[in-house]
């Protein structure tokens, strides 16, 4: 099913939201077509987030052509279902720069466009901030809407919940116009999606209905019983063909189930909530990857994609490609079933990373000890604290951008106690195409400083599959931080051994200069060591240092370089300072690490020369730090 080159021209005459608002009603499914195809197209060329895009297709197109946007904010919970809205925006002529260095974000971004009201990359926030723009308006005296759209998935995280049960609670904001869109396309909260329910769904959401509601309560307000009667009535007929008891019981006025794809459907409801003010909830049902076949077949795969080819569904010239080595997400994924096998006290826990994590096999093999919490990171971090105190030996996959949601439980739930809860931290440093809302640049700062914690620093596949294995024998909290991706290719030895606890490794003897490298760039010390005639040390050890070695070090050299993956405000780097000066030790030290300042979106590779932290640039930086350094 190949569109490359093709012609969209309803499509084309959109610039903005405002041209949609022109078109017929009958003229938007000519438009979902066509959008869907040119989404299918750009995003084939360029790799991205392709299942939810596609399966929110005519639910961006009606909520547009209902709301006013820009002036109504929508906030899309996550936004990775976001190129279609792009698209509508403004920026469909630049989607072939999508995630590319300079050009448009994955996700929504506030300086990139005023249609993108709140920027997102993790989830469940959407309520919250819609809340906050719906009292905003209502102090600064605004008519607007505020819309957050939130898949089901992140509706399983506790704040959505505090947003909701926020939103429903505020007695005097009960005239501001928030609307929460509920896009269902996964878990099946209700069966109850076709033409029944739709037509139901729009006579619930109708002028009628409240207008009789109202004058039920004025004429039965004198009878509470009768009232009450009432009430539960309403309720048991409503639950019958919705399931929105809970949020009414919130405070929301709930209105669905109703078929995401159908616009005859969609926009008179939303036309109709549109007339509404108080909290709102619409319940809409959609099909992940919806519009070709692939991706509604298996949606987890095509959740985030490479390039490919849109007639097969593959990579280009795959069967040419060479075998790449494993990914470190894979050597840990291959490392848990090997432990388990080993130790039947082990248990897997995610937090809704099955995949992206690397435990599918692990959740085939181990179903029992397996455990995915949803996208709830404090409960994931606090199940595995109760695990722990009662002898089991839980290891916890996260990304590095996603346990900065925990911090809490982890400082107190599990180091305070100094549980043995093992931290596989995917995800460290730079992640490229996701940019700054996914970047792992800080776990190193905020671990360190965490008393009981011992943080460890692969360098490459087979020392990450060690260090896993140290963690998880150490009798207290360990985490383990790995960048995403490929490593250098070594090959990883199957045997479950342990590294020396504590101990770094001397590479090379040099003589003025010592490299003192923590995880992925040792590579770039040992390329350019010889040029300097600099000592290269592993350090492996952020937390606890080494610091029999480093006094050792400090001895033979008269400058230190560090060199980590991680922000240089507060990371290993300021480690080692923070030791050598205890020692009243002042022989000058280099940082090289992050700047004080976000990531953009880019391959790895550009963002590192862009950083000056590429071996060029590295072996530059050094020679201008002492100038008169005889190398």
């Amino acid at each position: 099913m190949p569109y490359r080159n093709r012609q969209w021209p309803l499509l084309e005459s959109i610039q903005s939201p405002a041209d949609v608002r022109k078109l017929s009603p009958a003229q938007l499914p000519q438009l979902a077509q066509q959008l869907r195809e040119f989404l299918l197209d750009t995003v084939s060329s360029t790799g991205g987030h392709l299942s939810a895009g596609l399966g929110a297709v005519e639910l961006t197109i009606a909520l547009h052509y209902v709301f006013n946007t820009p002036d109504d904010r929508l906030v899309w919970d996550v936004g990775h279902q976001t190129y279609p809205h792009k698209i509508l925006t403004g920026r469909r002529q630049r989607m072939r720069s999508l995630r590319q260095k300079g050009g448009l974000a994955g996700f929504p971004k506030r300086d990139e466009s005023e249609y993108d009201a709140f920027g997102t990359g993790h989830s469940s926030t959407s309520i919250a901030a819609a809340l906050g723009m719906s009292i905003a308006a209502r102090l600064n005296g605004h008519n607007r809407h505020a819309i957050a759209v939130i898949g089901d998935g992140a509706m399983t995280a506790g704040m959505a919940f505090e947003a909701l049960n926020h939103a429903g609670a505020l007695e005097d904001y009960k005239d501001a116009r928030l609307l929460v869109v509920l896009n269902d396309n996964d878990m099946s909260i209700s069966p109850n999606v076709g033409a029944l329910s739709n037509h139901l769904t729009r006579l619930l959401s109708g002028d009628l209905l409240s207008s009789v509601k109202e004058t039920g309560k004025k004429v039965l307000g004198n009878l509470p019983p009768i009232l009450e009667l009432a009430h539960r009535t309403e309720e048991h007929i409503k639950g019958m063909v919705a399931p929105g008891t809970l949020f009414e019981e919130l405070g929301f006025n709930y209105f669905g189930p109703v078929d995401g794809h159908d616009l005859g459907a969609l926009v008179p409801v939303l036309q109709n909530i549109a007339r509404k003010t108080g909290p709102c909830l619409l319940h809409v049902r959609t099909r992940k990857g919806k519009g070709y076949f692939p991706a509604e077949d298996e949606p987890g795969k095509y959740h985030g994609v490479s390039a490919f080819d849109l007639s097969t569904g593959q990579p280009p010239d795959k069967a040419a490609t060479r075998t790449p080595p494993p990914t470190y997400t894979e050597v840990f994924g291959d490392w848990l079933c090997d432990m388990a096998e080993a130790d039947e006290r082990l248990i897997g826990i995610t937090p809704a990373m099955r995949e992206g994590s690397g435990l599918v096999e692990f959740s085939r093999r181990f179903p029992k000890r397996y455990f995915d919490v949803g996208i709830a990171e404090q409960h994931a971090v606090t199940l595995a604290a109760g695990m722990a105190c009662d002898g089991l030996k839980p290891v916890v996959a996260i990304y590095s951008t996603f346990l900065q949601r925990a911090y809490d439980q982890l400082i107190r739930d599990v180091a305070l106690q100094n549980l043995p809860v093992l931290f596989a931290i995917d995800r460290a440093g730079i992640v490229g195409a996701d940019g700054p809302t996914h970047t792992g640049a800080f776990d190193i700062s905020f671990l360190r400083c965490i008393p009981n914690m011992v943080v460890m620093t692969p360098a490459d596949e087979n020392e990450a599959r060690r260090m896993l294995t140290t963690g998880f024998l150490h009798d207290g909290p360990c985490a383990v931080r790995y960048p995403r991706g490929h490593g250098p290719g070594v090959a990883v030895d199957k045997s479950l051994q342990a590294i020396d606890f504590g101990k770094a490794v001397c590479l090379r003897q040099g003589r003025a200069i010592a490299l003192l490298a923590f995880g992925p760039q040792l590579a770039n010390a040992l390329a350019i060591a010889d040029e300097l005639d600099a000592s290269v040390y592993n350090m492996r050890f952020v937390k606890p240092l080494d610091t029999a070695t480093l006094d050792d070090i400090a001895a033979r050299h008269d400058y230190l370089v560090t060199l980590e993956d991680n922000a240089v405000a507060g990371g290993a780097g300021s480690a080692v300072c923070e030791y050598l000066q205890s020692r009243q030790c002042a022989l000058p030290v280099l940082q090289l690490g992050y700047p004080d300042r976000f990531p953009p979106h880019g391959k790895p590779e550009e963002i590192l020369a862009e950083w000056r932290l590429d071996a060029d640039s590295l072996r530059q930086r050094i020679r201008a730090a002492w100038p008169g350094l005889r190398i």
